[in-house]
Formats: C-alpha cells, sequence, structure tokens
C-alpha cells in the first residue's frame, strides 16, 4: 500500500480527495499547512506527496525545496496557478507533475499511479549506469561525474538516466515527456524540457555552452553521445 502525503487548506477539496485516495488503497495523511507538513516530514516516510502551492504559512514550493535536499521521493504540485514560470519554478526545484485546478480526479489519479510505477521501475533496477565520465548508481538514486557526486533533482536524475540507457538514440521530446511523466504532451509544455537540459548540461557538462555529452539534434530531439 503505498503512502502519500497530502498538503491542502482547502477543506472540501480535503474530503473529496481522502475518500478517493482510500478508495484507490492509498494510505493517506493530510497537513493543512506548512508548519504541520514539516512535523509529519520529519517523522515518517511517504511513497508520493501531493502539494498545494498557496498556503497559510508559506509555499508548497518551499516544502518541496526542503524535501529535495535529502529525498527524491515523488512530488505532484496541485495547484490553483497555472502561469507558465509558475509550473516552470514547480518542476525545475524538483517537482515531477503540476496539475492545474479545477481538475479531473480520473487524470489525477491515472497519473499519480503512473509516476508511482515510474519510480518503481526506477528504483528496482538492480544495475548502474557509467559512460563519458559520468557514473550512476540505480539502486542509491545517486549521479558522479568522475567521482564528484552531482547534485540533481529528482526530474534531473530521471532524465539523466532515460538518455544513459538509450545510448546514441535520438529520442524525441514527446518520447522524452512520456517517459518521465507518462501523459500527453499538452499536459507539460515542452518548453519545462529545455529548463531541463539545461539545468543537466550546467552540471554534467564541461563546457555547457558546447555540450559534448548531451547534443540537441535539430528537429528531431535529443541524443546521449556516447564518447567513450
Amino acid at each position: 500500500m503505498s503512502k502519500i502525503l497530502l498538503l491542502e487548506d482547502d477543506l472540501s477539496l480535503i474530503n473529496g480527495l481522502s475518500f478517493a485516495f482510500k478508495k484507490q488503497g492509498f494510505e493517506l495523511e493530510i497537513a493543512r499547512t506548512l508548519q504541520e507538513a514539516n512535523e509529519l516530514w520529519a517523522k515518517d516516510c511517504y511513497d508520493l506527496l501531493v502539494l498545494d502551492v498557496a498556503l497559510p504559512d508559506g509555499s508548497g514550493f518551499d516544502f518541496c525545496q526542503k524535501v529535495r535536499q535529502t529525498s527524491k521521493v515523488p512530488i505532484i504540485f496541485l495547484t490553483a496557478s497555472d502561469e507558465e514560470i509558475s509550473i516552470i519554478m514547480g518542476l525545475d526545484i524538483g517537482g515531477d507533475d503540476y496539475i492545474t485546478k479545477p481538475f479531473k480526479l480520473g487524470v489525477l489519479m491515472s497519473r499519480i499511479n503512473a509516476l508511482l510505477r515510474r519510480t518503481k521501475d526506477f528504483s528496482s533496477t538492480a544495475t548502474e549506469l557509467q559512460s563519458n565520465g559520468i557514473q550512476v548508481f540505480l539502486l542509491q538514486g545517486q549521479a558522479f561525474k568522475k567521482g564528484q557526486l552531482l547534485d540533481l533533482t529528482a526530474a534531473e536524475y530521471k532524465l539523466l538516466c532515460l538518455l544513459m540507457k538509450n545510448p546514441n538514440v535520438i529520442l524525441s521530446k514527446e518520447q522524452i515527456l512520456d517517459k518521465l511523466w507518462d501523459c500527453e504532451g499538452n499536459y507539460i509544455d515542452s518548453s519545462t524540457l529545455t529548463v531541463y537540459m539545461r539545468r543537466l548540461r550546467i552540471k554534467i557538462e564541461d563546457n555547457p555552452s558546447e555540450p559534448q555529452r548531451i547534443l540537441t539534434v535539430r528537429r528531431m530531439g535529443y541524443k546521449w553521445n556516447v564518447m567513450d
């Protein structure tokens, strides 16, 4: 049974989601403030976090950033803010998905199940990836460049794994979005992927302005270019 932490201050939404989550077989804990979320996070473990952004005492973005200091647990933002800058920020600081209100309950459940399934697939692979001076230990969820630990967000880590698992293969933006978020392209703007690629290149390339590991193939997508 997967355990979910819901950070939400809207009582009517809490009641509806509580019923739906329990009906799906999830174990649910609820925090209505940032303080409550911090207290629950400090004493328990979760398989997924569902976070509102606007809270009485802070922001779900703040909580996400704190969690990402120590954990790669899947995070979904569930918020009324549908501005592009807010979506990009949420994903860039470590969120795995971003759903705007109002939303269809069936879509939310589908994406929760997809994210849990993807996370299980990533964590269950008992191997390591290595090329171009980059080494990824899949069980530990860590990546190194020439022996130095890389500070990657959960999404950056998944993106790196996906690219390295497909060496010298051109992956379209649609393929990458489908693999990472398991949803149709219209849910997440492809510009978000561009942000991730830029951030990842800054962390793994010797010269990000002239990338050698992650190549952009014009009008086709991206490729992990194996040099060694």
